[in-house]
């Protein structure tokens, strides 16, 4: 078509010159409205068999695409509004004292099978402590924190250790939610900068991924326990399963609880001449923690890293992986510290991941872990399920979550900003 188009304008006077000029510029401008109608994904998708008979053979089969795809994501969001009803081992039963519904799960269902069953109360308060700064970092966690309350049983309490753009976004969004039994404290991390930036640091999170080595000092004197996650997760159960994790790690007196890393960094053959900081085998990632903060310090967490940092620093002269480096040395001179969590409460989609020998269904998973800088881009099994799960959440309306939330736990709800320069105090009221 085109072809014939420059034969005749050869033969023709300036003038059809201009007038094929604009001919071809107002058949893009219909190509672009037509596109811009294609990519409402929602109207496309419910076209009429006469429309449908329309369409160019091009046409046709993005139609059928879009098709597909629309139904997955509707398919996906019926799964995510009956995932109340039953998410993974999380059961909701009834109490005989109150008529609150406990959240129940088995401990390490398939490794630890025949283990008693054990109950958390409805009200027992979920501490979750999370680094975030940048407009950028608040988008992943705005997703990260509406992933975790669609599936959330419990009152829940944030600890963000952030900067004032973070805060800002945060605290507007919290407000606009007004969400029940959710409470939220804010540690400004200007203040800790100068803790953590002696510490040479070629990952990308610079000085921030370094602050969750100082939440025993930074996090009330009297918490002691706390959920750590990266801001780069997706969840796909409920947290208060992996608050039933503690259990373990008060029972066999450990102080950390965390997933074995799913790549080959710590063996040192990622590449030649590959020299990463000492591990435990394949090392772990540090995504996702359980910190027995009470236990910490009576160890003297502070020292301890420190001391640890400034020897392998001598060797190293830089971190590669922020905190996890140092954590991982850590764990290396002090082996009994450590509890191994399930590896489905932190699946990792990093470059060089061997995440696929963690689960043979999808279902099966806990947790999903961006942890590779190309994030959604990153090529890997399942990625495709596990990216509509992201942005399912990503386009969730948070206002929609205080009606899913529990209540009548007599938590209270907002917020509150601790002076990282003094001890904070504690705000946490009990059930």
């Amino acid at each position: 078509m085109m072809r014939r188009i420059r034969l005749w304008l050869k033969v023709r006077s300036p003038m059809y010159y201009i007038i094929g000029l604009v001919l071809l510029v107002l058949v893009l401008k219909v190509a672009l409205e037509t596109w811009c109608t294609l990519h409402s994904s929602a109207e496309f998708a419910e076209l009429t068999a006469e429309e449908v008979a329309g369409l160019s053979e091009r046409e046709r089969k993005f139609w059928l695409q879009l098709k597909k795809t629309h139904s997955e994501k509707q398919q996906l969001a019926e799964e995510l509004a009956n995932a109340k009803k039953s998410v993974g081992n999380v059961e909701v039963k009834h109490s005989t004292d109150s008529q609150i519904p406990a959240v129940e799960s088995r401990h390490g269902e398939g490794e630890d099978a025949g283990c008693q069953r054990v109950t958390l109360s409805r009200c027992e308060l979920i501490q979750i402590a999370i680094v975030c700064s940048g407009f950028s970092a608040s988008r992943d966690v705005v997703t990260l924190i509406k992933s975790i309350l669609f599936y959330s049983h419990n009152p829940i309490h944030f600890h963000f250790i952030s900067d004032q753009s973070a805060q800002t976004v945060l605290s507007t969004l919290f407000r606009t939610w007004q969400l029940p039994e959710v409470q939220v404290s804010y540690y400004p991390a200007e203040g800790l900068k100068s803790k953590v930036e002696w510490i040479p640091n070629r990952h990308y999170s610079q000085h921030f991924g370094m602050m969750k080595l100082l939440l025993t000092s930074v996090l009330p004197k009297d918490l002691e326990k706390v959920i750590v996650l990266d801001i780069d997760l997706t969840f796909a159960t409920d947290i208060a399963e992996l608050w039933l994790q503690f259990r373990k790690l008060i029972e066999q007196g450990k102080s950390i609880g965390l997933v074995e890393n799913q790549s080959d960094w710590y063996l040192g053959n990622i590449w030649k001449n590959h020299r990463p900081w000492p591990a435990l085998g394949r090392g772990f990632n540090t995504g996702v923690m359980l910190l027995r903060l009470d236990e910490m310090r009576r160890l003297v967490w502070m020292q301890l890293w420190k001391m640890v940092a400034e020897k392998n620093l001598l060797s190293y002269t830089s971190v590669a992986l922020a905190d996890q480096d140092i954590i991982n040395a850590v764990l290396k001179d002090h082996p009994d510290m450590h509890l191994t969590l399930p590896c489905t409460w932190n699946l990792q989609l990093s470059e060089h991941t061997l995440s696929e020998a963690c689960y043979s269904k999808v279902s099966e998973l806990k947790i999903i872990h961006w942890n590779s800088p190309k994030k959604l881009a990153v090529k890997a099994n399942n990625v495709e399920f596990f990216r509509n799960l992201y942005t399912t959440f990503l386009e969730y309306d948070g206002n929609l979550l205080r009606h899913r939330l529990p209540s009548g736990c007599s938590q209270g709800e907002g917020e509150s900003t601790a002076d990282p320069t003094k001890a904070p105090a504690d705000d946490t009221e009990k059930c």
